[in-house]
């Protein structure tokens, strides 16, 4: 029997229009399904309630079709999906892998300031740069902690990770694909996140947690992302692990720079495609930009 194909996918957030990285990554996704003679499907990943907008939903449409990339009908939008992400949530829960938090941000500001402070050492960071959760709410009192909840205190959920790697039980790793084909085996660390975050104050899952299971439940076998979510991937695998998913291939490809040397941002105000549009670049010349034609 032959096996079945290979499932690709592209899953922007709607928080703003595209730019010239999202074009990248997209086009790079196409090209790897269509050697590997894969499927390619369109996520939306739109949990962020308060800066997903429809119209940038719209917007991903249209730029993905200006841009000549073809998709499977339909997609998955995560804000229809916060059920699945309660059943993942529910099942680390009951290992006791995760607990909650009620800091506020300046609380665990003034809080690693303060150990810095006794130690006249930096407080560690995490791959992104933030420091790590210093604690502060590890350790409470169950009943305590749940009579908070029900009081209605804001909290959000983290994944105690030193219990987390221990119940995994296993040395982990993942697979990177090339785009010729070739793999090699990639050990994570996911220590170097500490007590990530799984469920937000304002939204009953994180990125961390809603792509692993999305991955999952699609059957995504190979992710192709930016460079800057290789570090994140020790979590995704750690979670797969801990909630019995298939680990997928990954490959990262470069990112685009603007000319101080950081990465196209919707937030750092990138030229959007449509702008490029309206100004009457082709769909042909972005592809040639990229080096995809």
């Amino acid at each position: 029997m032959q096996p079945p194909p290979p499932v690709f996918r592209f899953a922007p957030s709607p928080n703003g229009r595209l730019h010239l990285g999202h074009a990248l990554s997209a086009l790079t996704n196409e090209v790897l399904a269509l050697r590997f003679e894969g499927r390619l499907l369109l996520r939306i990943e739109d949990i962020d309630l308060t800066r997903c907008r429809p119209e940038f939903v719209e917007g991903i449409a249209t730029d993905l079709d200006w841009l000549g990339i073809r998709f499977e009908p339909g997609f998955r939008r995560q804000s229809a999906h916060f059920g699945d992400y309660a059943e993942a949530l529910a099942a680390l829960r009951k290992r006791r892998l995760v607990y909650p938090c009620f800091c506020s941000r300046q609380e665990i500001r003034n809080a690693v300031l303060a150990r810095e402070a006794a130690t006249g050492q930096p407080w560690p960071a995490d791959p992104d740069g933030a420091p790590l959760y210093p604690g502060l709410c590890k350790g409470d009192d169950p009943d305590q902690a749940a009579l908070r909840i029900a009081a209605g205190e804001p909290h959000v959920l983290r994944l105690d990770m030193a219990t987390a790697i221990t119940a995994a039980g296993q040395s982990l790793h993942y697979t990177v694909f090339s785009a010729d084909g070739d793999q090699r085996s990639v050990p994570v660390a996911p220590e170097r996140w500490g007590d990530v975050v799984l469920a937000r104050k304002d939204v009953p899952t994180s990125y961390h947690l809603a792509v692993t299971v999305d991955d999952a439940l699609q059957g995504v076998t190979h992710v192709v992302r930016g460079r800057d979510l290789e570090a994140a991937t020790d979590v995704h695998v750690l979670l797969q692990a801990l909630l019995g998913l298939p680990t997928p291939f990954y490959h990262f490809h470069r990112l685009l720079l603007d000319d101080d040397g950081q990465k196209l941002a919707k937030s750092r105000g990138s030229q959007s495609l449509a702008a490029l549009r309206t100004h009457g670049v082709t769909a042909t010349e972005i592809r040639r930009q990229l080096g995809f034609c």
